[in-house]
């Protein structure tokens, strides 16, 4: 291998498939390779991910194991079962700065504990665009001054653990309507107005990285915000003066790679300011890796990226490795902070009392790549609380066949983005006034009829013990 060839190798993450590595991953990771990302489908116990992570930094100790785990909806560790910890949209319900940091901590002390040195967390968005099909409840808000203020929490919080966060989506995602996963989205406003203010609190905070975001910024830039170096050199380095660890986000999403292919969006990422590759939720192998070194190290031949370029890449990456070793005060979580933040989110209005017999009626709601599929709902945190559940899922048909003496309780996730469940949902609240509606999403519009109205601000299995308990005192 070359020299050109081992700084590449060190600038990229990739993911891999199955709860063990395999051996390709571990013969990369001791030639160099710069880290990798973890992803549900790599965790099964807790003692399984550690003893992963410990087979991984035993091949290069240096090595970044980095993760998604924002709690709420988008959790690795606990895919199976849900986040104990609620996610950034109930924390900034909350509104309490400290509650976040100690949320984060104990998130943090979990990542440490499994060997983790990178959370790719907090999303930092203002989620301005309530039609935002994958940010929603993954923003603090839509108020920029407040989701500055939980952003550099939740930084501190994580970072005080000796894991590192991982502000994202530079510049701003919030203002879109498309998922960057399936296209490339458009932001329509000047990111300096109000999107920026988060990113601002996390680089004084502290925050060790910054990932970019697959959007087109047309104040800015033509160009996807991830090869564009008038935003990821221009704007983040040379207005904003961060010095810390560029991340892209995941090469092969469609909102990326469609026009280019992953080794040549690879190459153009380390132009535009990017430091550390993601690729693998979707191609998880060794020939994608093979293929952006050969990519690298060909744009270094041709005059297409310089050498020096690729160098300060990697030494970011190895600073932060560094910086790792350097912070292992880790802070014990404090007991049940997870559901005392679920507790603080919850919002309720009218009689949401239920009985000791309920038809509870879940409408589907198909789940963002980023979040994967977790399950969700309010079936089995009523039924831990001594309610006979009968559950069903809606869509199904307009006979419930609910007993009279049964409560009957509509979950739903993001209502507003799903025109016929609301249709259905309302439907039914006409003829069951007395139905309690459950949003377990982005609260952008209470339906009409519902006269008990519950909002649990995210769908993490905390959030749906919060409403259950409020439910059925």
């Amino acid at each position: 291998m070359s020299s050109v060839e081992s700084l590449a190798l060190r600038c990229i993450v990739p993911g891999f498939i199955g709860t063990r590595a395999p051996d390709w991953v571990l013969k990369l990771a001791a030639a160099g390779l710069g880290g990798v990302a973890l992803f549900a489908r790599n965790v099964d116990t807790p003692e399984q991910v550690k003893a992963l992570t410990a087979s991984l930094h035993y091949e290069r100790p240096s090595l970044l194991i980095a993760i998604d785990e924002e709690g709420g909806d988008v959790t690795r560790l606990e895919a199976r079962t849900g986040s104990s910890y609620p996610g950034n949209l109930a924390l900034g319900q909350a509104a309490d700065a400290c509650l976040t940091a100690d949320v984060a901590s104990a998130i943090g002390s979990q990542l440490s504990e499994a060997g983790i040195d990178l959370d790719l967390a907090p999303v930092a968005d203002v989620n301005s665009n309530p039609l935002n099909p994958v940010i929603g409840v993954r923003a603090f808000g839509s108020d920029a001054v407040a989701v500055a203020t939980q952003t550099a929490a939740w930084v501190t919080g994580l970072q005080r653990t000796g894991v590192a966060a991982c502000a994202k989506h530079f510049p701003g995602h919030g203002d879109t309507a498309v998922d960057s996963h399936l296209a490339l989205p458009v932001a329509g406003e000047d990111p300096r107005q109000h999107a920026l203010e988060p990113f601002k609190a996390a680089i004084a905070a502290g925050v060790r990285a910054i990932m970019s975001a697959h959007i087109v910024v047309p104040a800015i830039d033509d160009l996807p915000s991830t090869i564009s170096r008038k935003v990821m050199t221009g704007l983040l380095r040379d207005e904003l003066g961060f010095d810390g660890l560029a991340v892209s986000d995941a090469l092969e999403m469609r909102g990326l790679s469609r026009d280019r292919g992953v080794p040549d969006s690879a190459v153009l990422a380390l132009v535009a300011g990017c430091d550390a590759l993601c690729v693998g939720g979707e191609l998880a192998g060794e020939d994608v890796v093979d293929d952006i070194v050969a990519a690298i190290a060909g744009a270094v031949r041709t005059g297409g990226l310089s050498e020096e370029r690729l160098a300060q890449a990697a030494d970011r990456v190895d600073a932060l490795a560094a910086w790792h070793f350097g912070h292992h005060d880790v802070v014990t979580s404090t007991a049940g902070i997870g559901i005392t933040a679920a507790r603080r989110a919850v919002r309720f209005e009218g009689p949401v009392r239920v009985g000791d017999q309920a038809v509870v009626v879940r409408f589907a709601s198909a789940p963002s790549i980023a979040a994967g599929e977790v399950p969700w709902g309010m079936a089995e945190s009523l039924s831990a609380r001594g309610v006979q559940v009968k559950a069903r899922e809606g869509g199904g048909g307009d006979d419930l066949s609910v007993p009279p003496d049964a409560s009957l309780v509509l979950v739903v996730r993001d209502l507003n983005r799903h025109p016929e469940q609301l249709t259905q949902v309302e439907e039914l609240l006409a003829r069951r006034p007395d139905a309690i509606v459950v949003e377990m999403g982005v609260p952008a519009y209470r339906p009409r009829g519902a006269n008990a109205y519950v909002a649990t601000h995210g769908s993490a299995r905390v959030c749906a013990q919060a409403a259950a308990e409020v439910l059925h005192p």
